[in-house]
């Protein structure tokens, strides 16, 4: 019998939407010996030249001139993308993507970026008979990610489908799943042998995440870097850098960096079991690293929100009890003296963000699965109803 195949298109507008797919596609193959995946950033495959160089611009853009983007973001929040719209993505970006379709044959294809959605859809109004899902990586649903051609939206949180209802789409082709994590991010890592493969120590540790685009900008670096690694010797710090190497190599060579307590570390694949180990999380409000982190039960400290979507995810995630955003320097010396003074509070915390987030693992697993089980029966009792009874 045939394997399902599922093809899962995402962006690289953020590592976030690509690691949901990659999440998502191993969640897939762990649930059945039948299904193939394929995740494949699109742009980046169509145009491996072009494509670093706008997620380059767009990189500077968000980074250099947030109040544009966020005014960017706001004028178009409420607002379908449009033909004009979708046509110069087809055209400009996107024009192969029908080959791909039909080279691969997926059974369904997962969008986890709006994008490639924008795209499917419009080759779906244009006869393209794929089922097709998008999953909404963020807290919020910005009017980029609104088609009428997706057969099911799975999304964060009952206020994303609120926010999807009130936008027209029927509840039919809502499903609340959450946001795909990766099956080690649900797991519990031996925290003597993580200690062990990154040389740290047993002793209150924070793990600092948002480097690898270069968010550290000057004035963070100088206030918020440099504030923490005063504390170097009663908290073990985790600085995450990502690919981004050359901010790593400027702060290894600043002696406030160089103290045996602060770890600075590049891309690597271990964040999970990093997370294990790390008593408190300060990080950029990104719909999938928060995700993980719920997933794994850390408390969170965020820190200059990129207007739009990281804001509306701040906002929820501080409703709920998951983390605080950092208003001044006082609320880190709250934090710390907390995690020095009164640790079982705080472990406390842990406990209620990892019950609070008790959202199935499976549950985009099963609501793909069980759409695809649905299909098999519609496609048998349309293939039965065709055959000529057998007159005995």
């Amino acid at each position: 019998m045939r394997k399902k195949r599922i093809l899962l298109l995402s962006e690289g507008f953020g590592k976030g939407h690509t690691q949901a797919a990659h999440a998502l596609s191993t969640q897939l193959r762990q649930s059945s010996a039948g299904i193939i995946t394929r995740v494949i950033e699109l742009g980046a495959f169509l145009h491996p030249t072009l494509a670093p160089w706008v997620f380059s611009a767009y990189r500077r853009t968000v980074t250099s001139q947030p109040r544009l983007y966020g005014m960017l973001y706001r004028n178009q929040y409420d607002k379908r993308p449009g033909r004009v719209a979708s046509l110069v993505l087809h055209r400009i970006f996107y024009s192969q993507t029908k080959a791909i379709i039909k080279q691969l044959k997926p059974d369904l294809i997962v969008c986890t970026h709006p994008f490639p959605s924008i795209i499917v859809s419009r080759l779906k109004r244009a006869g393209l008979n794929v089922p097709l899902f998008t999953v909404i990586t963020d807290y919020d649903v910005h009017g980029t990610w609104l088609e009428s051609a997706v057969d099911k939206y799975l999304v964060s949180t009952p206020l994303v489908k609120d926010r999807l209802l009130t936008c027209g789409v029927p509840e039919k082709r809502i499903e609340v799943t959450g946001i795909p994590v990766h099956p080690n991010f649900r797991k519990a890592h031996s925290k003597e042998l993580i200690r062990q493969e990154f040389g740290l120590k047993a002793m209150p540790t924070v793990m600092v995440m948002g480097g690898g685009w270069g968010v550290f900008k000057k004035e963070e670096k100088e206030e918020l870097l440099t504030y923490l690694a005063s504390w170097s010797k009663d908290i073990q710090l985790l600085i995450c850098l990502g690919t981004n190497e050359k901010a790593r190599r400027q702060l290894l060579e600043e002696e406030a960096f160089q103290h045996p307590n602060i770890h600075l570390i590049g891309y690597t694949r271990e964040i999970s079991k990093l997370m294990d180990i790390s008593d408190l999380l300060i990080t950029k409000p990104g719909g999938m690293t928060c995700t993980e982190a719920m997933a794994k039960g850390i408390p969170m400290l965020f820190y200059s929100p990129i207007p739009g979507q990281e804001e509306h995810n701040c906002t929820y995630f501080q409703e709920h009890g998951y983390g605080q955003r950092i208003t001044s320097l006082d609320m880190i010396d709250h934090w710390f003296k907390l995690l020095l003074e009164n640790y079982p509070e705080l472990a406390k915390r842990r406990t209620d963000i990892r019950e609070g987030h008790n959202e199935d693992e499976q549950s985009c697993t099963f609501a793909i699965l069980d759409y695809l089980a649905q299909s098999d029966k519609r496609s048998y009792i349309q293939a039965s109803s065709k055959t000529p009874l057998i007159q005995w």
